[in-house]
């Protein structure tokens, strides 16, 4: 069906018995998979996973620390409640758990570094439970933060929240790209063009994809049942990156800090539905 058409279609519908049938062809179109109510049940489980694996890390972390040994933590808690984590072997990547200190941006690869006073970490979780994905990550401080790491951390986290607050039907992607891309540069901070948010809950990754950047009015329409991350990967200085020879962690061009906040989101009737629900 033509999009226009489709587009001007969802606008008359009244009904919800059309609703139901004209945004699963809408969704079609996008090759996005929503989500029934058993599907969502499901990943709620999932989340409520995610986030206490999220908080038992946070009880853990200290200056001395490697990253390895949070990546234990992750997969010790993983394996207790009869789940698994998706990033491991997902396409080569080695470890459970992705751990990003200070200047790495994502991606980053538990290993023997050990976490100092000052440092920042983010630590980005996505446990399968039941055949479910669920998606979310947070940035730590490590000690004492200076006042750099306060700033970019509080940035990235307001960043998830406005974007979040975007998120109902009829708005657009771009919305929520618009309203993160903003408040960050209002910062004087910057925004990650290269990684973006993604469907997610049947598989790691799925359609549609959600820039942290754009503009108003622009991009796919949301439609309750969509499911995706919103995930905003933020730096003190440019948005310019590199991958290091590793094929995996991403660092600042600049060698500035970067930080993320990441949350698992649903469209509803109404609004949204947050099913990763960390503080």
């Amino acid at each position: 069906m033509n999009y226009k058409k489709l587009k001007r279609k969802l606008s008359k519908i009244s009904s919800s018995h059309n609703f139901k049938k004209k945004k699963a062809q809408y969704a079609t179109l996008y090759h996005i998979k929503l989500k029934e109510q058993k599907d969502i049940i499901g990943m709620k489980k999932a989340g409520r996973l995610a986030v206490d694996i999220l908080n038992h890390i946070e009880d853990h972390i200290k200056p001395g620390i490697t990253t390895n040994y949070i990546n234990y933590l992750v997969e010790e808690l993983t394996k207790k409640n009869n789940a698994f984590s998706a990033p491991l072997d997902y396409q080569g990547f080695p470890k459970s758990v992705c751990t990003s200190v200070n200047n790495v941006i994502c991606h980053g690869i538990p290993d023997e570094t050990v976490l100092k006073d000052g440092d920042i970490v983010n630590v980005d979780v996505t446990p399968i439970l039941d055949g479910y994905y669920a998606d979310g990550s947070k940035t730590f401080f490590v000690g004492s933060p200076g006042k750099d790491a306060q700033k970019i951390v509080s940035v990235a986290r307001e960043c998830l929240r406005l974007g979040i607050l975007k998120v109902k039907p009829k708005n657009r992607i771009g919305d929520i790209g618009y309203a993160i891309q903003r408040y960050a540069e209002g910062q004087g901070c910057s925004v990650v063009r290269e990684y973006v948010g993604h469907g997610v809950g049947f598989e790691f990754h799925e359609p549609p994809q959600v820039p942290h950047f754009g503009k108003k009015g622009q991009g796919v329409a949301l439609v309750p049942g969509m499911v995706f991350t919103i995930e905003p990967m933020i730096n003190l200085g440019k948005h310019n990156l590199h991958v290091l020879s590793d094929n995996w962690t991403v660092v600042t061009d600049d060698g500035s800090l970067s930080a993320q906040f990441e949350q698992t989101v649903l469209v509803t009737d109404n609004g949204f539905e947050i099913l990763t629900p960390f503080d």
